[in-house]
């Protein structure tokens, strides 16, 4: 297995990144081998530095690398040789079997997109987070931030996508998949709410349990929970404040700990044609260990083909 890492995207700048990778190499199997994108000579002066054995990595030089404040789409035309767009040609070419990178979110996503492209039947490639569970365990909530406008079937779909990265990456057994709403009645939300609600009802590839409150988050009423990328986003950004908040306020708590991005490091776009890992461009070292970790758990779940199977 080849999983290639992107040097240059973290708001640390390469040091953050390559210590991660080495971090990580060293709880890999021999079986796993880390590709490293980006500025060649200062790879190698950090391996150095980290101790790290050079020749238990490739490395693939990049130059003029996206930067967050580049706009996405443009990116890729006007900066071929960054270590984003080589990642995805990699990708592409079967020269590696997952792309992770904390980098451009919006980069990420027109590469999943339109170099490595949805999995045929894909309506909208989405984007999942994790949210602990006080039971135990973790749910999956999604979208979160790719898709701001959707449609019935777009979302129905995300339920599906759901369910089988809680059951293959995750492993849990028949997911519970809600969707997100401001009730739990049959007949609660606004018109789109609504209208999901009969196309889930219908729909037989998953175990769908009807509507969820934004309180049930972190209980065990479902395992997935589904919406809009723009409500997804907002609630996502609003767990983010409030652990902050508890942290800086000195609560000290084993779940408040479990909200820690540094654990799950990254999650993959959903329905694309390629093991595609986003990570917080915040990250940390130990985030980009646990980031090429998890990217590896999720090639080994044959996660893409479980999703061609069911779209078949």
């Amino acid at each position: 297995m080849r999983i290639g890492l992107d040097i240059m995207g973290s708001d640390h700048g390469p040091v953050v990144p390559v210590r991660g990778a080495v971090m990580a190499a060293r709880e890999l199997p021999p079986d796993v081998r880390l590709v490293l994108i980006g500025d060649q000579a200062r790879i190698m002066e950090l391996l150095q530095a980290e101790g790290a054995d050079a020749s238990l990595f490739d490395v693939v030089p990049s130059q003029d690398d996206i930067t967050m404040s580049d706009n996405p789409t443009k990116a890729f035309q006007a900066k071929p040789q960054s270590s984003i767009s080589i990642g995805f040609h990699l990708m592409k070419e079967g020269k590696i079997d997952a792309f992770a990178s904390t980098g451009n979110t919006g980069a990420m996503l027109v590469g999943s997109i339109f170099i490595v492209k949805p999995i045929p039947g894909v309506i909208r490639p989405c984007i999942p987070t994790l949210v602990p569970k006080e039971g135990g365990g973790l749910g999956v909530l999604l979208d979160v931030g790719a898709n701001a406008d959707c449609k019935p079937d777009v979302l129905a779909q995300f339920g599906l996508l759901g369910s089988l990265l809680a059951e293959h990456v995750y492993h849990v057994p028949s997911p519970k998949v809600a969707l997100l709403n401001i009730g739990e009645e049959d007949k609660k939300g606004d018109l789109l709410r609504q209208a999901t609600f009969e196309v889930m009802k219908e729909q037989k590839q998953y175990n769908f349990v009807g509507n969820v409150e934004g309180r049930d988050l972190f209980n065990d009423k479902a395992a997935v929970m589904v919406c809009d990328g723009f409500t997804g986003n907002v609630v996502l950004k609003v767990i983010e404040g409030f652990h902050d908040l508890l942290e800086d306020h000195g609560v000290d708590d084993p779940f408040l700990h479990r909200f820690n991005y540094e654990n799950y490091g990254g999650l993959p776009v959903l329905g694309v044609n390629g093991n595609v890992i986003i990570g917080h461009g915040i990250s940390n070292e130990i985030a980009i260990k646990s980031m090429v970790l998890a990217t590896r758990e999720v090639v080994l779940s044959k996660l893409n083909d479980r999703i061609r199977e069911a779209l078949v």
